[in-house]
């Protein structure tokens, strides 16, 4: 099926042409679809299923995603490559093999928190309120955060947006009247990190043979936030300094979990200019000899480097001038 429309102006009989067909194509191929089914606008994925005239409307008006030319969501098969039979027990027997390894990449809290994941589904399909076709429970959320980030409102003020907007909108709408509701709702999709306690002079961190103690083991000083009576110094109570400790190996996959961006992230491999010009910190020395200490490491073009750096380090105080020092490994 020709589907060049995609590209045509909206005013065009071409496009609408086109999208009779698609219509069409959808009502025959989606199983069970009571007339309903996902609208293939630029923010189709996050809507819920809509009647045919509903779709129409929206694909006329607001145009059709352009990149969606398998349309996958609406009854279309994806041709798969053939598989030889011949080395399909070879291959069950690989991926049996590596199931520990695939569940421990994952993690327990993937299996554990199951009803987060669903309770994430449920959020998306909600409407924000009945008979409303254009913002879910989840995305109006994650727009209204996405102000909030970029014009540094404070959770109080955004409480008190929330409270507004949830009285403007019609009775029964399902949006949040409090910031820290909005948060939980986000909070599957965020990414995780660990609040490791932390000495206020910065001697220790408080984790692993350290974790019970309540003051720190160099200099004395309480753990806790000092009391207003002497005698309850050492009392349990709000931490004095928190590291924020942000795991690596979960951004890691996220970067991956993206084309573009595992694209980038193998660039130094696949991408990379070699004509033994020094661009780039893979042409250098230290990084071509940590390609032959680890020769399996470096032959997998995902391999990761990380770059240190000690900005602004000026250790006794006497330079005009701050010194920057990188290391990559």
């Amino acid at each position: 099926m020709d589907r060049s429309w995609i590209n045509f102006l909206r005013t065009t009989n071409e496009y609408e042409n086109g999208v009779e067909e698609f219509l069409e194509f959808a009502n025959m191929n989606v199983p069970d679809n009571n007339g309903k089914f996902y609208c293939p606008c630029v923010n189709f994925l996050n809507e819920r299923k809509l009647p045919t005239n509903v779709i129409r409307e929206h694909v006329l008006c607001d145009g059709f995603l352009k990149s969606y030319t398998k349309w996958i969501w609406h009854g279309e098969l994806i041709d798969m490559p053939s598989v030889d039979v011949s080395k399909a027990e070879e291959v069950d027997l690989e991926i049996d093999d590596r199931m520990e390894e695939m569940i421990r990449d994952i993690g327990h809290d993937s299996f554990q928190r199951a009803n987060v994941y669903d309770n994430l589904c449920n959020d998306a399909e909600k409407p924000l309120y009945a008979e409303c076709t254009k913002y879910t429970r989840l995305s109006a959320v994650l727009k209204l955060f996405n102000v909030k980030a970029r014009n540094g409102w404070t959770d109080k003020s955004f409480t008190e947006l929330l409270e507004l907007l949830s009285d403007m909108l019609p009775k029964g709408n399902t949006l949040p009247t409090r910031n820290y509701d909005a948060k939980k709702i986000l909070c599957p999709m965020g990414m995780e990190y660990q609040k490791i306690h932390a000495c206020p002079n910065d001697c220790v961190l408080y984790r692993k043979e350290l974790a019970m103690l309540h003051q720190c083991p160099r200099c004395g000083v309480s753990r806790y936030k000092q009391k207003h009576s002497e005698f309850e110094s050492d009392s349990k109570g709000p931490p004095a300094k928190v590291l924020w400790y942000l795991p690596i190996v979960p951004r890691l996959k996220r970067l991956f979990s993206n084309a573009n961006d595992a694209k980038l992230m193998r660039w130094h491999a696949d991408g990379r200019t070699t004509d033994g010009h020094l661009r780039h910190p893979a042409d250098g020395l230290q990084w071509k000899k940590i390609d032959s200490m680890f020769p399996n490491f470096s032959n997998d073009s995902r391999n990761i480097r990380f770059g240190l750096a000690t900005d602004g380090m000026n250790p006794y105080g006497n330079l005009s001038i701050n010194i920057v020092h990188g290391l990559f490994y």
